[in-house]
């Protein structure tokens, strides 16, 4: 018997065991919401009955080609990609097993099998499992690249057990981790040498020695639902959306007719909560200048909340928010060029008329991670306000990366308490400034450190960038549209209803 976990091979199944739920019924609901839309969402929950007593009479292979074919059919190959890619890892990593998983990761050769699409698990199995392999089902895509909503395989188990068997010709895996499931077919587990039925045991040392003490974190992710769809959560949020459209728009409009001190005592009324910490600086007077709030940035709406609180518009500079979004705007909005000169005179200029709001980190990040600092706030002003900033909703996120944005704002009002979080860190000592000699470089991280403390985050390096060709496959510029794109983008987030 070899002595090092190096020389282990291990095959694991994915469903029930190295995630919790054996149930794939919400993952194929997060496709067709975030892929198609409403329409493909409310039919796949309305047939969920069907597919239940499908599994219930042992008809298996029934009930996952019916949801492969309501999920996928018509869609565009890249569009399940990307939901693959941008939005299935964060619900995929909420449910993984550690226990599975410290026995999966401490083999070299790790394979994941799955009775769901190949394309919809191989980009989190390879890049947060550390998988090498990974065998599902391949779905029919016609000449013109949209998915027929068929699949290749007839009999999934058997499928499963000869793609196991091809990749492993020469030896038998020495570890399978699976579900003891009643089959006419062989299932993967009879080719492994040794076979541990899920749940696997806490306890479980079979290899000591472990390669990988934790699998690969999510910190980007996409899509509009907080929430798992399970059945019984995917209908309260068909039943609550019409009425938080509603609630939105009243909350929107409320928004627009009440002066900004106003808002957070009257927002109490519907719902919405405004927590304030720290003390804030006084407002700018002649002999007073402005301070630069240097911010953490979770959506769109924090500018405005920092206003709401404060009780006085601040302006902000943005770079990647709709054209909508500056029309809709309570506060002053101005444009980073990302032309480093053009923007440092234009922040410069802002500053010396009063209060100013700058977001370093160029982007929004939902998971408890705060990317790199620009460096470039530092450089303009001694007067240097940390805030910390954070919100918690409940349905619907209010950030997108391969959305539209203009929506974001709704989305937020949509929710049925979302909840804003303020905390005013106090100004910058001169001895943490770049007066003191200290580089601005320096001065962004140490910033980075005390607003992550703060809020109890962990610091990057990540970037914008990084962000964008994760969860959109492209570096994050921006292209400015004509008002004909605009309502294209608009249309394009609403083609399901048309589906």
């Amino acid at each position: 018997m070899e002595s090092s976990t190096t020389s282990y091979s291990v095959v694991s199944e994915l469903e029930g065991t190295l995630l919790k739920n054996p149930k794939p019924f919400a993952y194929f609901m997060l496709v067709a919401f975030e892929a198609s839309g409403l329409i493909r969402f409310a039919t796949l929950l309305f047939l969920w009955p069907i597919i239940a007593l499908l599994d219930v009479l042992g008809y298996r292979n029934g009930s996952l080609k019916l949801m492969i074919f309501v999920a996928t059919a018509g869609l565009h190959e890249s569009e399940i990609e990307s939901v693959a890619r941008a939005v299935l890892p964060k619900f995929y990593m909420d449910d993984v097993s550690m226990d599975a998983w410290r026995a999966f990761g401490s083999c070299e050769k790790r394979v994941v099998v799955t009775r769901m699409p190949r394309v919809m698990v191989e980009r989190f199995a390879k890049d947060h499992l550390r998988a090498d392999e990974v065998i599902g089902t391949e779905i029919v895509v016609n000449r013109f690249g949209y998915a027929t909503g068929l699949i290749q395989e007839t009999n999934v188990d058997q499928s499963v057990f000869n793609s196991v068997a091809n990749l492993f010709v020469d030896r038998r895996p020495q570890l399978g981790l699976g579900r003891q499931i009643t089959s006419d077919s062989p299932t993967f587990l009879s080719l492994c040498e040794e076979q541990v039925h899920a749940p696997v045991p806490s306890n479980y040392n079979g290899h000591i020695q472990r390669l990988h003490v934790q699998p690969l974190p999510v910190i980007f992710h996409d899509g509009r639902l907080v929430k798992l769809p399970t059945p019984a959560t995917a209908l309260l949020i068909l039943v609550w959306i019409p009425f938080g459209i509603i609630l939105a728009m009243i909350r929107i409009f409320v928004g627009f007719l009440l002066p900004l001190w106003a808002i957070p005592y009257v927002s109490r009324i519907f719902n919405t909560r405004f927590i304030v910490k720290g003390k804030p600086p006084a407002p700018a007077t002649p002999g007073n200048p402005g301070v630069l709030f240097v911010c953490t940035h979770r959506t769109l709406m924090d500018p405005v909340v920092l206003s709401y609180v404060l009780g006085r518009s601040i302006p902000a500079v943005t770079y990647s928010i709709s054209p909508l979004s500056e029309i809709l705007s309570p506060i002053p909005t101005f444009r980073l060029t990302r032309i480093r000169d053009v923007d440092a005179e234009m922040i410069k200029k802002e500053l010396s008329n009063g209060d100013l709001v700058v977001y370093p980190e160029g982007t929004t990040c939902r998971e408890p991670f705060l990317l790199r600092f620009s460096a470039l706030f530092a450089e303009l002003t001694d007067n240097i306000v940390p805030v910390a900033m954070n919100y918690r909703v409940g349905f619907f996120h209010a950030t997108t990366a391969r959305g539209w944005k203009g929506l974001d704002p709704i989305f937020f009002f949509m929710n049925p308490r979302p909840v804003y979080e303020v905390t005013f860190l106090n100004q910058l000592e001169v001895e943490a400034t770049c007066s003191s000699g200290k580089s601005p470089y320096d001065v962004a991280n140490y910033v980075q450190r005390i607003l992550a403390a703060t809020l109890g985050f962990e610091c990057t390096n990540f970037t914008r960038k990084d962000k964008y060709r994760v969860l959109a496959g492209n570096d994050g510029t921006v292209s400015y549209l004509s008002f004909l794109d605009q309502v294209k983008k608009v249309i394009t987030t609403f083609k399901p209803f048309f589906h």
